[in-house]
């Protein structure tokens, strides 16, 4: 079995989706399609690179990962298909692969746009048939040539100390308005006192059962990173906080 995972922008009102797994069943009658996400905001790279992080390795070996968020359709940026870490992936050279490239061996080769394909629906007439092309055995090497640059790659501000305090920002912000930072466990003891834009939340809390409904609270979350919210609320709207956002955590 064949498991190929689709993560997009397309939003689910209009046939976009549906034509994309078209393609993909029409090419692959045998995979199984995974739909990680189409509601990423439009053109949010960032935003997608971040999901494709969280998801990608919970897939066994061999799956392939098609991902379509691409504000630059039809530009010059490459399209690209991938092998990393025992995984393909497919889908535009804008730095959405970000996650994957980690210490890791990078195999990739440069997609050529068909004859006839739509030049600003590359998910359809492009990806898709890479990576039903690769669900039924194919090379990744038959794809097209091998890709002679360095796959772009999102430039992020690391965590760094600074002044008694460990320093990231938000890399995302989730449906429910949590502010999910890049600032991992090991660098958040559980004595720290978390800073968002200055404004003091505290120390860390275990569950949002720690606090009172309406309140802040800063704990690290399923993926293993300091995240922030509000208690049934929206930390994001409370806190006019997006991504970039700078967060400290205080180790004093």
């Amino acid at each position: 079995m064949t498991f190929i995972t689709l993560l997009t922008d397309f939003g689910t009102a209009d046939s976009y989706v549906a034509e994309v797994k078209g393609v993909l069943l029409s090419g692959a009658p045998g995979a199984t399609l995974i739909d990680v996400t189409h509601e990423t905001a439009p053109g949010d790279i960032r935003s997608a690179a971040y999901i494709l992080g969280r998801t990608w390795h919970r897939f066994p070996r061999g799956t392939i990962h098609l991902v379509v968020v691409d504000p630059g359709v039809g530009s010059a940026r490459a399209a690209l298909a991938l092998s990393v870490h025992g995984h393909r992936f497919v889908g535009p050279d804008n730095g959405v692969f970000t996650p994957v490239f980690h210490d890791a061996e990078v195999e990739a080769v440069s997609l050529e746009v068909p004859a006839g394909a739509s030049r600003i629906f590359h998910g359809r007439d492009l990806f898709a048939p890479a990576a039903a092309a690769l669900a039924t055995g194919a090379a990744l090497t038959t794809l097209g040539q091998k890709f002679a640059g360095i796959p772009q790659r999102l430039a992020y501000t690391l965590p760094h100390r600074e002044d008694g305090a460990v320093v990231g920002e938000v890399v995302y912000v989730d449906r429910f308005g949590s502010l999910i930072t890049n600032l991992t466990a090991d660098l958040v003891p559980s004595h720290a006192k978390v800073e968002i834009d200055e404004l003091e939340i505290g120390p860390l809390k275990q569950t949002y059962n720690d606090v009172a409904t309406g309140s802040l609270l800063a704990y690290v979350g399923s993926g293993g990173v300091l995240e922030i919210a509000v208690r049934d609320g929206s930390a994001a709207r409370r806190l006019g906080v997006g991504m970039g956002g700078r967060v400290r955590a205080r180790l004093d």
